[in-house]
């Protein structure tokens, strides 16, 4: 694990995103609309990703603890495809990037989940971290 130790705690933050592309014809809105059988999915994944972010040191090896001073997790919903945006912030020694993508991944991971009854050929992609701010 790196030492931090050295490092000044500071007000971190960083963004990610990532999507999950349903088949052509099969429209992502069932979602929305909460027509899972499984229940309301985008509430569930984004509780999911909040959950995940907050453990992320217990899932990554090596990756430190951190206090998180918040998690959000956000969805758009287009014609094809779930976006799925997140945001997570500390203040420490490390940054927090890891957690906002493991928010990303879950949450995704959870509409796959919830929706594979409906459709089968569901795509995770696109993920990644947008942006990381140090103040």
């Amino acid at each position: 694990m790196v030492d931090v130790g050295h490092k000044p705690s500071q007000r971190r933050l960083a963004r990610a995103t990532g999507t999950v592309r349903c088949r052509v014809g099969n429209d992502p809105r069932a979602a929305r609309a909460g027509r899972c059988r499984r229940g309301d999915v985008l509430t569930v994944a984004k509780i999911a990703g909040i959950q995940a972010a907050k453990r992320t040191d217990a899932l990554i090896p090596l990756c430190h603890s951190l206090p998180l001073d918040s998690v959000d997790v956000r969805f758009e919903i287009g014609e094809t495809e779930v976006r799925i945006f997140t945001e997570a912030a500390t203040t420490s020694r490390t940054g927090v990037e890891m957690e906002a993508l493991v928010a990303v991944s879950v949450a995704a991971l959870t509409i796959y989940d919830m929706c594979k009854a409906i459709d089968k050929e569901m795509v995770i992609g696109d993920i990644r971290v947008t942006e990381k701010v140090k103040q």
